[in-house]
């Protein structure tokens, strides 16, 4: 899908108004942001990459986070300026920002369109009050529907979140709340189940006994509800966890499932690079303040380039693939590695999963059935033999 000189460019904007306590990422409240310093460091940064990876068409730019509808359009349009200066640009890119339901960060919608953004992706989760408190959203219902209205108005693309299987709700409840999301979507929807992560507050409220999720054989009925929702309605699931009308997958993401090579800047954003000593993963400092101070003192805020393994890339590749509905292409793993790949991977434990009706290999393509997704994390280490 991706030719080899194509590249995606991840912007991580770390800063939050205020932090989820289902969230495990990395993301920080603080007080005041000097937004200029953070315009210059963003700079700085991609004219590093430059040189890493020049000559490379950027197909997709998605501002990410953290908050990032929280950036200065400014900022945004400084960022979306320099790429255009560093690279060769394709004609129909894709520039994503994720962007909050609330009132002030709604009324910059038309500046981050004069700046480039072509489409937004809001973090509704829920479309009732009672859950959107429990999620420690800061907006409401009304105002969610009123975000989808001005995106709509806005952008010609846009998407927005959901998390389901939350403490006490019922399968028709989620099939009500859904079949109306349904009614204000333009293509494409993310649908999470909520899950709890370590070192977020609400691991240690529900390690209490404060709440209760779904067990698995619920979560599974949440699951397999949501597909057949999702289906009937034209927007079928290209990933794990993400559905779309035929052309609206979100072209940034397919970079990340599909293996293409993407940069990513800000901190603790990661990037996977093909250069000349080989695939590359790279990996930005985590601390706001440490990131923002190297790339002023050096230019950029990157650990050490890790060179990946055989291995390494075939367990990615199947990884990132395997959550698609395509599934791997099994042959092309000798794309990415050493000519032969079927050393690497366990023949027989990947009968038996195919036995168990938990995958499909067909014309050499290797693909997960709904089944199989609801194991996905288990499916892995299982068919990697070494």
């Amino acid at each position: 899908m991706f030719r080899k000189n194509q590249i995606g460019i991840y912007i991580h904007w770390p800063f939050c108004a205020s932090k989820c306590p289902y969230c495990d990422f990395n993301s920080h409240v603080h007080e005041s942001i000097d937004h200029d310093a953070w315009k210059k460091a963003y700079l700085r940064a991609l004219q590093h990459y430059a040189e890493v990876a020049p000559g490379r068409e950027v197909v997709s730019v998605f501002f990410g986070g953290g908050t990032p509808s929280l950036m200065k359009p400014d900022t945004v349009e400084a960022v979306i300026s320099e790429i255009q200066k560093l690279w060769p640009i394709a004609n129909d890119i894709e520039v994503t920002l994720e962007a909050n339901p609330t009132s002030v960060e709604m009324e910059k919608f038309k500046a981050f369109r004069s700046a480039g953004v072509n489409r937004v992706s809001l973090g509704l989760q829920a479309l009732n009050d009672k859950d959107l408190n429990f999620l420690g959203r800061e907006h409401n219902a009304h105002e969610a529907q009123q975000a989808i209205e001005i995106g709509a108005q806005t952008f010609d693309r846009y998407s927005f979140d959901l998390i389901y299987a939350r403490p006490k709700q019922s399968l028709s409840a989620w099939e009500d709340e859904l079949k109306k999301a349904l009614r204000l979507a333009r293509g494409h929807m993310s649908l999470y189940q909520l899950t709890i992560e370590k070192g977020t507050p609400f691991y240690m409220r529900h390690g209490r006994g404060e709440f209760a999720i779904p067990d698995d054989v619920l979560g599974a009925d949440f699951y397999h509800l949501t597909q057949d929702i999702m289906e009937e309605a034209g927007l079928p699931a290209y990933e794990v966890s993400n559905h779309a009308a035929e052309g609206q997958a979100c072209r940034h993401n397919l970079i990340y499932w599909h293996y293409a090579d993407y940069i990513g800047i800000g901190p603790g954003a990661h990037g996977r690079l093909s250069i000349e000593q080989g695939k590359v993963a790279t990996r930005d400092h985590s601390a706001p303040d440490i990131w923002l101070k190297d790339v002023q003192a050096s230019g950029t805020g990157t650990h050490p380039f890790e060179n990946l393994s055989d291995r390494d890339q075939v367990m990615e590749k199947l990884m990132m693939g395997l959550r698609t509905c395509d599934g791997v292409l099994l042959s092309s793993l000798s794309d990415t590695t050493s000519p032969d790949y079927t050393y690497m991977i366990h023949q027989e434990n990947l009968k038996r999963i195919i036995g168990q009706n938990w995958a499909v290999q067909e014309e050499g393509r290797l693909r997960l059935t709904r089944e199989g997704m609801l194991r996905l994390n288990v499916i892995l280490p299982y068919v990697l033999a070494c």
